[in-house]
């Protein structure tokens, strides 16, 4: 295998190109982004750059030398536009051709947008500079989505002096992930620091003065944010032959077709820890997969190992810090172990099946956490750890 292409100049596509080079491949890498700027770091646009605490410099993901010691033939400020898997090309947007012997796809997600026009959405550098311009003190902000994206946000439009308005169109924010209960107390946080939050209301339009409603109601703004879901970067495989269903539909191994791996955002990938596939957009699975893809491309099929990881994720929002590990979504039941709802300083944990099968941590160290992240790996029985209060106890 001499020649390498990695679409996707994202986290998840540098930590491939890096784990290349450190495994030793020593042929050929082109890596492809469609963003002008070289690899940069995303969390921080709804967090630290949004609320001008950071500059643009501070998000690269690794200095210039660094990035050309890795002996890269990069490609960016192109779009790749299709995929030939018999012929093993990439087609780039300036109709040009990247041969390959394997391919790795990280080409992440975008932002779902809502009809008209002049909303903001937050997935590049140049999206929170235009929106961090504008959000000056008792200027009006609507954010239509209230998930992790949309109420970081918010948080950083309120203490920037901005007058919020966050519109969710479920009952609870973010109880499909997190429960009902948590979900409730993360929509108190936002009441008390003045945020006007409106649950079960859907939003059909943006509109020149603000955003409308499905009942027709109008809520004005001088800026919208919609933050309501991303959609996986899969249009340009079209007619190529891969499987796509809400991402690139991999195998254990991040493996979507032969010598074609998928990492990131964009990847869906069967996790043997949990016994399901799953797609996972935090930035810490983006780093690991991109290594664990690269990996698997290179070594013979008998050696390769199964992507398994405990997902994690974490959100800062006023001067909560918010941590979870495992897989959230559709558990069966969540119970708080340590702490106190109340107090926004405890430890949830949550039951699939008989197992615990994630845990989600608010105002507590790091540390505390890494024992319910263990026992999320040994699949911890629910009921005994419930009853001993210990998160170390295993099947």
């Amino acid at each position: 295998m001499r020649r390498i292409a990695v679409v996707g100049a994202s986290a998840a596509g540098l930590a491939a190109a890096e784990t290349l080079r450190r495994e030793g491949y020593d042929g050929s890498i082109t890596l492809v982004g469609d963003e002008p700027e070289p690899p940069y770091d995303r969390p921080p646009l709804s967090k630290q750059v949004l609320a001008a605490e950071w500059q643009p410099g501070r998000l690269a993901l690794r200095a210039p030398a660094d990035l050309a010691a890795l002996d890269l033939d990069l490609r960016l400020g192109i779009a790749a536009t299709g995929l030939d898997l018999v012929a093993r090309t990439v087609r780039l947007a300036d109709d040009s051709e990247v041969p390959y012997d394997g391919l790795v796809i990280a080409t992440g997600v975008r932002p779902r947008r809502l009809p008209g026009e002049g909303a903001h959405v937050l997935r590049t550098l140049d999206d929170a500079l235009m929106l961090r311009e504008r959000l000056t003190p008792g200027r009006r902000l609507v954010v239509v989505g209230a998930g992790f994206l949309g109420a970081e946000a918010a948080a950083v439009a309120r203490s920037l002096g901005a007058r919020v308005t966050l519109l969710e169109p479920a009952a609870v924010p973010l109880a499909h992930a997190v429960g009902a209960e948590v979900g409730q107390m993360l929509a108190r946080a936002h009441a008390d620091r003045g945020v006007e939050l409106r649950c079960g209301v859907t939003v059909t339009e943006v509109t020149e003065d603000g955003v409308r409603l499905a009942d027709g109601e109008e809520v004005e703004a001088d800026e919208v944010l919609v933050a309501v879901a991303s959609l996986p970067n899969t249009e340009w495989l079209g007619g190529s032959g891969l499987a796509v269903g809400d991402g690139v539909v991999c195998d254990e191994y991040c493996e979507a077709a032969r010598n074609v791996y998928a990492a990131g955002d964009v990847a869906r990938w069967y996790n043997p820890l949990f016994g399901t596939s799953m797609r996972i957009e935090h930035r810490t699975n983006a780093a690991e997969q991109g290594m664990a893809a690269a990996r698997n491309l290179l070594a013979a099929p008998e050696a390769r190992k199964p992507f398994a990881p405990v997902p994690y994720f974490w959100s800062d929002q006023y001067d909560m810090k918010v941590q979870a590990y495992g897989f959230l979504r559709g558990h069966d039941e969540v119970a708080v172990m340590e702490g106190d709802l109340n107090e926004r300083r405890f430890v949830a944990a949550y039951r699939t099946g008989d197992r615990v099968s994630g845990a989600l941590a608010v105002g507590m160290p790091p540390k505390m956490m890494r024992r319910w992240r263990q026992a999320i790996v040994t699949g911890a029985a629910w009921r005994e750890t419930v009853r001993t209060g210990n998160p170390a106890t295993e099947a």
